[in-house]
């Protein structure tokens, strides 16, 4: 039987009928696409796979259970429940996200001068933990999408769909997240030079 053609909707009731092979090309469809929204995120390539191979032990158990909400839209919702699971793994670590940009670097050392003194240096680590921690402070919703936007170069069609909710919400949250990010900074009286 030839899957390849067929959409999502026609590969879950396939799957659902016992052939494996659609759950497969399920996969192969959209891996790229669902490895690369969760790699954004966590920035380390192992762990990515390791949600990766996580959110599809999900898909899986809520397929079997009958709990798929057929709506056609296979791929949102597991890049949902990707997500999700990278919200879960940082939540147990209660740690901070490595923060890079694309090519591996933490963002914060390629703001600013490379020439600093040592003051201006141990100025700025500080202004950079200052910052981390301020951000950890926000309401969830904020943080993730301040995250995912800053940190993560996502969209914010991306933001919205991965989070489940309209563009303009991702944008609101946003909004709020760099106003409580500045109420914060006056009310501990920092400033913070970057950019």
């Amino acid at each position: 039987m030839d899957f390849q053609n067929k959409t999502d909707q026609e590969l879950v009731h396939l799957y659902l009928k016992g052939k494996e092979a659609a759950l497969s090309q399920l996969i192969t469809k959209h891996k790229s696409r669902i490895y690369t929204s969760i790699y954004l995120l966590v920035k380390d390539e192992y762990l990515a796979e390791d949600i990766f191979q996580d959110t599809f032990i999900k898909v899986i158990k809520t397929l079997r259970a009958g709990k798929y909400n057929e709506e056609g839209k296979f791929l949102p919702w597991v890049l949902r429940i990707g997500h999700n699971l990278v919200i879960d793994h940082f939540r147990r670590e209660k740690r901070n996200p490595t923060i890079t940009n694309s090519d591996g670097f933490d963002i914060f050392d390629v703001l600013g001068i490379h020439d600093d003194s040592m003051e201006e240096k141990m100025i700025k680590e500080q202004t950079h933990k200052d910052l981390k921690y301020l951000i950890h402070l926000l309401p969830s919703e904020q943080k993730e999408v301040l995250i995912m936007r800053h940190y993560g170069e996502l969209s914010f069609k991306e933001i919205a769909d991965l989070t489940d909710v309209s563009i303009n919400t991702a944008l609101g949250r946003m909004r709020y997240a760099l106003n409580n990010l500045r109420k914060m900074m006056v009310s501990k009286e920092l400033t913070l030079k970057i950019g």
